[in-house]
């Protein structure tokens, strides 16, 4: 009962955020502020290439990035939930939610290249830092985002909000297809090394079996 009633105060929190873009809007950010999860993603990250050494000091690390995913994934599923709202507030919600999907991408992806022995220490520090300069991009973009939404903007037109707010989606769009595909790549590199030493099984086990997105 009482976990049914927290869910139904993050929604309604998550409702407020973006109840926006009717006529003499009153918006604020959400309690729960997205940008600031997206950047601790980013600060946990960067750990790992500053301080990864070794394969067991790099699990040690990403646990800490891992515990600041399952933070956030509460609110998300939360905002996954909200329905039925105006055109507009719906394209703020899927801005949000993107970025959701990048650190779902990221977080799922390097645990098993972690375990892939196609890939070096030094390799998958580069790899967790590319992660981290597109999450810091997409964080970027969110903040852009986060400024329409704030009440000390309210002086700006309906037609500026929007403007801004199309051109966060089509940012974001853009930052998580970066991230499938800087994803696939470096799946792909995995993928031709197995297949140079005769382990394309192993590693068909630990990605799924190939396809053209990896080549």
């Amino acid at each position: 009962m009482i976990t049914a009633i927290k869910t139904k105060m993050r929604i309604l929190f998550v409702c407020m955020c973006l109840s926006l873009f009717t006529t003499q809007v009153k918006a604020q950010w959400t309690v729960w502020d997205p940008s600031n999860f997206t950047q601790s993603i980013v600060n946990t990250s960067k750990q790992i290439v500053q301080t990864s050494s070794t394969a067991q000091t790099m699990i040690s690390n990403f646990k800490e990035v891992q515990k600041v995913y399952n933070q956030g994934r509460e609110y998300y599923d939360a905002l996954k939930a909200v329905n039925n709202l105006v055109k507009d507030a719906k394209k703020v919600q899927k801005t949000i939610l993107m970025v959701g999907d990048i650190t779902d991408i990221y977080v799922n992806s390097f645990q098993k290249m972690m375990s892939d022995p196609n890939f070096s220490i030094e390799e998958l520090n580069a790899i967790a830092d590319g992660y981290g300069k597109l999450l810091e991009h997409s964080n970027d973009v969110l903040n852009e985002l986060k400024g329409v939404v704030n009440i000390s903007t309210l002086s700006l037109s309906d037609k500026d909000r929007m403007d801004v707010v199309n051109h966060c989606y089509d940012s974001m769009l853009e930052y998580r297809n970066l991230v499938k595909y800087y994803t696939n790549k470096n799946i792909g590199i995995s993928y031709l090394r197995a297949k140079k030493k005769g382990e394309t099984a192993r590693v068909n086990a630990l990605y799924g079996n190939p396809d053209a997105r990896y080549w």
